[in-house]
């Protein structure tokens, strides 16, 4: 039988050696452009020299990637390199590997399932908003991200752009950040494109010919798509070259209506993060340096890591009318006059499963809350004598139809090349939530052995739990909702544990130099900000919506009338 699963391979690909000087050679294409070159595995960047040759040699940006440990040998403790320990349990528990271009990967089944679980919830709930799914093309006009000027200045180190076509350069050669990605297309081409790193410009491109009335609006769309930008330095899963993600866009009548909407899907990411990912989150405000580009607000929900690093997980834009001004989007009101409409734009992606990795992972591996966990319960089968396998192989299935039946996703793991105790550190290592073991005494005594990946050792297994449906599966439903709430608890106390109110930047400067959050009063300019992460490292991850009192600001000792959380962050 042949298995099938989803995965997710990356959009770019790559040329080398000999092929691409080659190519060069007969599309002309210019010093200074960058190739993957598959000898030395990274972007070299093309210089000419005196004479007409050009010569490669790899640029700074080039992507460094540990070498992969042996299948049997355990991945580092998280407290001895944390980094380390996070591409460790990428490769060793088969969630993603490395695409061969630099930045990219290839998302495996495992991790894979993982982002379905975060897809269908989001999906649902996106639906019960009243958003429809649609599509809009990758590939967008470069003209349409320069009519939006702040948009412009915040993406262009991140955009990769089509500069050839069907063999020939397009009319429009662009540079951005000394940098051009060269892609060798087959498509005939007649202007300069931008690969999609979000779609705010081609939406109201669209947007502008659908609307024409407010009996238009509200107008709201979400897309499940990937994007691409020119990241410096790349990280499975929290930052890469190419990720998949879902992003909103909404058009509305009023200024109202846009915030009100923005608030509410801050709040739909809120709510996942912390029920279904077990991820306690603080809810905020960007401030003005870190909002998005071209947005007048941006919410945010912000996670610590198991490394007390920050993670935007999620953000929720308000837009204003300044996509709506850049692209004439206008509508007829009720008045009979026209106007802008007001927008928002809203994304969740990839990250998220890097986040639970590392909110939740430990020594042994993953530790995967039970609501996203591709498999809930495992069962490992264990015998000594051949005589015992066929009694304890017959229990083991009947436990797995029970199971399965009931709605856990359970897997039964019968693999007989492998001992028990290799598979215990095996599923474990996978994060699964529980593991059933049944052995010839257990048989015999019609039970279960019942361990949780939440609670190491014998502390964590329990012994004579009965087979019978009635008692085992509601065994199984309490455990998965117990480990459900004790990993967004323990997690959750890490949090907040490592959060220190601050009175003073002095006081700041040293709680961040312990690698811990600081919370303080601010009402300091771009420029005071500016200075706190050159001198720090760190950046307002935001002003909390629930603020304690504020006082004097910790930074120019005036009054302040917010609080703002400083971090570093991914």
């Amino acid at each position: 039988m042949v298995s099938r699963a989803l995965c997710a391979l990356p959009v770019l690909g790559c040329v080398g050696g000999s092929s691409v000087r080659a190519a060069m050679g007969a599309r002309g294409i210019a010093a200074g452009a960058l190739i993957w070159s598959s000898r030395k595995r990274c972007f070299c960047s093309i210089h000419a020299n005196a004479g007409s040759n050009a010569s490669a040699t790899a640029v700074e940006d080039a992507e460094i990637r540990p070498a992969k440990k042996p299948v049997d040998e355990a991945v580092t403790p998280r407290s001895q390199d944390f980094s380390r320990w996070y591409l460790d349990v990428i490769d060793a528990a088969e969630l993603a590997d490395y695409g061969p271009v630099r930045g990219t990967m290839v998302i495996r089944p495992y991790g894979y399932a993982i982002w379905e679980f975060v897809q269908s919830w989001l999906d649902a709930k996106f639906k019960e908003t009243g958003h429809s799914n649609m599509y809009f093309p990758q590939l967008i006009p470069y003209s349409f991200i320069e009519k939006e000027t702040s948009h412009v200045e915040g993406f262009s180190p991140e955009l990769a752009l089509v500069t050839i076509g069907g063999g020939k350069e397009l009319e429009e050669k662009l540079v951005v950040s000394s940098l051009k990605l060269i892609l060798l297309d087959h498509v005939r081409c007649t202007d300069a494109f931008q690969v999609r790193p979000t779609s705010e410009t081609m939406v109201n491109h669209m947007f502008a010919q659908w609307i024409r009335s407010h009996r238009d609006l509200p107008l709201l769309v979400n897309q499940w798509a990937n994007v691409t930008r020119w990241e410096r330095r790349t990280k499975p899963f929290i930052r890469t070259l190419e990720f998949l993600w879902q992003e909103g866009h909404t058009a509305h009548a009023t200024a109202q209506e846009a915030e009100e909407e923005a608030l509410r899907m801050i709040e739909v990411y809120r709510t996942f993060a912390v029920e279904q990912a077990a991820m306690p989150v603080i809810v905020g405000r960007k401030s003005r340096l870190e909002r998005f580009a071209g947005a007048i607000c941006t919410y945010t929900i912000e996670a610590m890591m198991g490394d007390r690093r920050a993670l935007q997980a999620g953000t929720s834009h308000n837009l204003g009318q300044n996509f709506a001004r850049a692209f004439e989007t206008q509508f007829t009101d009720v008045n009979g006059d026209l106007q802008h409409i007001w927008q928002t734009s809203w994304g969740m992606s990839t990250r998220m499963v890097g986040g639970i990795i590392m909110t939740h992972g430990d020594d042994k591996g993953l530790m995967l809350p039970p609501k996203l966990a591709p498999i809930q319960v495992v069962i490992v089968p264990i015998w000594k004598k051949g005589d015992e396998q066929e009694a304890v192989l017959q229990a083991a299935h009947k436990v797995e139809s029970l199971v399965r039946a009931a709605g856990i996703r359970v897997k039964l793991d019968t693999f007989d090349q492998r001992t028990p105790g290799w598979k215990f550190n095996h599923w474990e290592l996978k994060g699964v939530p529980i593991r059933i073991e049944i052995g010839p005494k257990d048989v015999a005594n019609n039970s279960v052995v019942v361990a949780r990946r939440d609670v190491p050792g014998k502390a964590g297994k329990e012994f004579g739990i009965f087979m019978d449906r009635s008692v085992l599966i509601d065994h199984l439903r309490a455990k998965l909702d117990d480990i459900q709430s004790s990993l967004l608890a323990r997690a959750t106390e890490f949090r907040d544990s490592n959060i220190v109110d601050v009175n003073s930047y002095e006081e700041l400067k040293a709680v961040i130099a312990e690698g811990k959050w600081a919370r303080g009063p601010w009402c300091g300019s771009d420029d005071n900000e500016t200075t706190v992460k050159e001198e720090t490292g760190a950046t307002i991850r935001c002003f909390p919506f629930d603020q304690p009192e504020a006082k004097t600001c910790i930074f120019t000792n005036k009054t302040a009338h917010e609080v703002a959380i400083f971090a570093k962050s991914y």
